[in-house]
């Protein structure tokens, strides 16, 4: 009696091959459906915010995660000075800035004059470029 249960239930076994299949078939299709739906579309997004926070550079209007918007004033490796209004700034790590408002152009280095020659050798610099880059950081500030 219990040997020919147990040949029945072997000889079940060999053709529930296909159940089998059947029956994982649903899970891995939740699992495509997951990927498609949810996780590339994060690993995207996270991918265009990194590239963001690597072009960041000073002049940018910002955004952080907490909703303070202000101006990128120096950039380091991990941290931003951000002027949140004249004269205040505060430091931000780069990663808590959520959103760019505008950007700016890159800063043009400007060429000085080589400067004159006196007799005895010595470079002086012309004062009106000094001057100049006076004025004009102002006006970026």
């Amino acid at each position: 009696m219990f040997i020919s249960t147990a040949f029945a239930q072997e000889a079940g076994a060999a053709d529930g091959g296909g159940g089998l299949l059947i029956q994982i078939l649903p899970l891995v299709l939740i699992f495509v459906v997951f990927y498609l739906l949810l996780i590339r579309p994060q690993q995207k997004r996270m991918k265009t915010h990194r590239e963001m926070l690597g072009a960041l550079r000073r002049g940018d209007r910002v955004v952080t995660g907490g909703g303070i918007v202000g101006t990128v004033t120096k950039t380091g490796d991990d941290e931003l000075t951000v002027e949140i209004a004249e004269g205040v700034r505060v430091r931000v790590l780069r990663s808590t800035v959520s959103t760019v408002l505008s950007k700016t152009e890159p800063v043009r280095e400007r060429k000085r004059p080589a400067g004159r020659r006196g007799s005895s050798g010595e470079v002086s610099l012309d004062k009106t470029s000094d001057a100049d880059d006076g004025a004009e950081e102002g006006a970026q500030r």
